[in-house]
């Protein structure tokens, strides 16, 4: 892997740098540059894992996943500048220019950097709250109305922190839902270590309170300790379970599956949406699942819950990824039907890896169960 982080550097580098006039000095400060990403990403990525002094590892993890957001762009500008180079030389030969080549170059620098700013101060602020209806067939009027508030892929860690959670929680608390729910890949790192910044998480506060399903990163984590963290700041986790609210003479059942792929981890742990919604009561009025990954929707369709909450994408978090999410999971972001399911599927309201979201914004989600005519 290293060599091959090595060799899409040198692409970028006698891609860019030779149609650049900057000079010899500026050839070998771009070259330095390179050189200095190849080197950093790796060891900013295993800084925390070394016998390194907390502050000291988490500024090299900042800088190095803020030089891999920039390389990322870098390379897929790049081979998109190559691209249409290629084809516009098919019909004319003024592409083959000096001219061409640097203003097309400049171009690729340019909107890396561009994106790389962007995507960081959008990562950074607190997600926005993007509000959705869901139409449920014969809904009680009772539960007309009720709302979740859905948070999902805060990432917890290396630059994820107390002061970022105190914020997603401040815009939680303003929508005064009536239940909350979290769905995975809340933390990357023990409780040890991060149990002071998932704090703020106990101050949550909605009529039923928050419910909590394991993604595929509390296994990363150690699921068995955040399992029981989060039960003492006062969160219910399902695990291929349900709770029944009973809301103004109308029941609603809140289930929760274990991570899709959970089982790899512990073969206990096997998501299963039908023991999620084992002995619910038939009357329920709505059936919800929380369930981390958007590929548990067969099963939940199966099983026959009416909506699933889920996560993990990201949206792609940055472009171009969110155009190949779809390659993994059947569903990317927003919300989206499979038989009489509905699915919907939130863009993560932190981020995973670069501070960067550049056309797939995070998001604080508040869902509203409405009756369909």
């Amino acid at each position: 892997m290293l060599g091959l982080l090595g060799l899409l550097h040198v692409y970028i580098g006698l891609r860019l740098l030779p149609a650049l006039s900057i000079g010899v000095t500026g050839h070998v400060v771009g070259a330095l540059l390179l050189l200095a990403s190849w080197i950093l990403i790796p060891m900013g990525l295993t800084a925390r894992s070394r016998q390194t002094s907390a502050d000291g590892a988490d500024r090299l993890v900042w800088t190095a996943l803020i030089a891999m957001g920039l390389f990322s762009s870098l390379l897929v500008f790049t081979l998109v500048r190559d691209v249409v180079l290629l084809v516009a030389a098919l019909f004319t030969p003024m592409v083959a220019t000096g001219r061409v080549q640097e203003v097309s170059a400049w171009i690729v620098v340019a909107a890396a950097a561009f994106a790389t700013l962007i995507g960081y101060i959008n990562a950074r602020r607190v997600a926005r709250v993007v509000h959705v209806d869901v139409p449920i067939a014969n809904l009680p009027a009772a539960l007309h109305g009720f709302s979740i508030a859905q948070i999902s892929d805060i990432h917890v860690g290396p630059t994820i922190r107390r002061d970022y959670v105190e914020g997603i929680v401040a815009a939680v608390n303003r929508l005064e839902a009536d239940a909350i729910a979290i769905t995975g890949d809340l933390v990357d790192g023990s409780v040890r270590e991060l149990a002071s910044h998932v704090e703020p998480l106990s101050q949550l506060r909605a009529r039923y309170g928050t419910f909590f399903v394991t993604g595929n990163h509390e296994y990363y984590s150690g699921e068995r300790a955040w399992t029981r963290e989060l039960r003492r700041l006062g969160m219910r986790v399902l695990m291929n379970e349900h709770v029944v609210v009973d809301h103004e003479d109308a029941k609603l059942v809140i289930a929760g599956v274990t991570d899709f792929g959970a089982h790899h981890f512990d073969p206990v742990q096997r998501s299963d949406p039908f023991a999620a919604l084992a002995e619910a009561p038939a009357d329920a009025g709505a059936k919800i699942l929380l369930a981390h990954q958007p590929r548990s929707a067969p099963e939940a369709a199966a099983a026959g819950f009416d909506l699933q909450l889920s996560g993990h994408t990201h949206g792609g978090q940055f472009w171009p990824w969110n155009f190949f999410v779809r390659f993994q999971q059947p569903f990317t972001a927003g919300l989206d039907r499979l038989g009489s399911l509905w699915i919907y599927t939130s863009r993560g309201t932190g981020y995973w890896g670069p501070p960067k979201r550049f056309g797939a914004p995070s998001e604080i989600t508040r869902i509203r169960l409405i009756a369909r005519n």
